[in-house]
């Protein structure tokens, strides 16, 4: 499902974000929601059904006749989206899958979940599920057209109409490639008999690129031809596969780039030292910025909110080379100010056991997960001795994950990210670790310190 797919065509993961459009109603939980564009493949469908009907049933309706039975058909066409999207959303919902929402758009539909499967098996039934709903409602409308149009032959070309296109869209919905049903389910397929997810979305995603490129020549052809919107609905439909395979492709960098890099890779020193017999005067001092430089803060600079990093540097505390601690802000706020002189920061330690801490060697996937799931701003690292060498933060893991793809970040948006303490461009390394964990690709450690 993250690209999961509709019935008219499938889009790449991300192309309609969460909360667009307007949210209409409500089905098992799930918040249906119109994208704008949808209006425009409604108009569409209702101009195309109304030509058709035109040449059946222009000797027995008047032209506005004609264009409500095409309205009708084209709505009835689009519950039959949404129908498909249903059967994949509630079989999800049957394997602890959260769905956040149905929004049909201008290719169909798409059902936004919260993750995949946690199993080749589950992902199957979640795959299948739309393809099925929609060859059941095929075969079940074609073979209720006969008793429809004995009642009206209008009712007996409607419903004949939709149960072919039913039939197409399932059938459609089938061809072994992302980011359609049958790429999805080729990729579980490929993940139950190989054991690796990994290995499935590349088999997928390759026959779903060499699939799209097809639609893209087929069209191009039968717009060279007179072929007309046939060609460009090709077109377009290839267009959007060749977007999904470059996301897919652009994932598993991702998931690659989170597994190879260290933690040591992307570490910065936003810690500073301080002596256990500093006075909480001097610490104050240090707070306003008023203070001679007691330890270095990230890259030998003053405190970090001078590069735009949203967090105050840690301030850890030895005692003649030795760790002791940590020391934060609270005896400044809980001690009256003329204590401050004869009180020393040694007085006040919190253990650095009270910091999250990773050790230097792990992966960064690792990092990603701790971050997101303690809902930590930043991590201490830790040497191989286990002694403090450095920290992460989200802003650094997006900045290493992006060059990995080749993309630098211009200063502008990673002091932007770093203000706000989060990835940049949005990224979600949590989630995407998460994933990894989930589907098998590495296994969680349950302390990733080390300790």
């Amino acid at each position: 499902m993250g690209g999961n797919v509709p019935a008219l065509g499938r889009k790449p993961a991300g192309t309609v974000a969460v909360g667009e459009g307007w949210q209409l109603l409500t089905i098992r939980g799930i918040p249906l929601r119109i994208h704008p564009s949808w209006f425009v493949i409604l108009l569409v469908a209702t101009l195309a059904f109304q030509q058709q009907y035109a040449l059946t049933l222009g000797n027995q309706l008047a032209p506005a006749g004609l264009w409500a039975v095409a309205l009708v058909t084209a709505l009835a066409l689009f519950v039959s989206v949404l129908l498909h999207e249903l059967g994949h959303s509630l079989v999800a919902l049957s394997q602890g899958v959260k769905v956040k929402s149905i929004t049909l758009f201008l290719l169909g539909g798409v059902a936004s979940v919260e993750r995949e499967c946690d199993t080749a098996r589950g992902a199957l039934m979640v795959a299948a599920a739309g393809p099925a709903v929609s060859l059941v409602l095929g075969v079940s409308l074609l073979a209720s057209s006969h008793a429809a149009s004995h009642a009206t032959p209008i009712l007996g070309q409607v419903v004949e109409q939709l149960g072919a296109l039913n039939m197409v869209l399932g059938l459609f919905n089938l061809l072994p490639g992302l980011p359609l049903d049958g790429g999805l389910i080729v990729k579980a397929l490929v993940w139950q008999f190989s054991g690796s997810q990994r290995r499935g979305v590349e088999v997928a995603n390759a026959s779903g690129r060499f699939l799209s490129l097809l639609a893209v020549g087929l069209g191009t052809v039968l717009l060279l031809r007179g072929g007309g919107i046939g060609g460009a609905w090709l077109i377009l439909l290839g267009w959007f596969g060749l977007g999904a395979a470059r996301n897919q492709k652009q994932m598993l960098i991702v998931q690659q780039a989170l597994k190879d890099l260290k933690v040591r890779d992307v570490a910065q020193r936003r810690f500073r030292v301080l002596e256990a017999d500093t006075s909480l005067r001097q610490l104050s001092r240090l707070r306003l910025g008023t203070a001679p430089p007691i330890g270095e803060g990230a890259d030998g600079a003053p405190p970090s909110e001078a590069d735009g990093n949203a967090l105050p540097d840690w301030l850890l505390v030895c005692d003649r080379g030795r760790w002791q601690g940590v020391i934060d802000d609270s005896p400044l706020q809980a001690l009256p100010v003329q204590c401050w002189d004869r009180e020393t920061v040694g007085d006040h330690l919190q253990p650095l056991a009270s910091l999250p801490t990773i050790r230097e060697s792990a992966p960064l996937w690792q990092a990603a997960l701790q971050l997101d799931d303690g809902n930590h701003q930043r991590l201490l690292v830790l040497s191989a001795a286990g002694l403090p060498c450095g920290t992460v933060e989200r802003p650094e893991l997006g900045d290493a994950v992006l060059k990995k793809l080749g993309l630098k970040l211009p200063a502008n948006l990673l002091t932007a990210a770093r203000r706000q303490n989060g990835y940049p461009l949005g990224m979600a390394l949590g989630q995407v670790a998460r994933g990894m964990v989930s589907s098998g690709d590495v296994t969680a450690l349950t302390d990733p310190a080390g300790r």
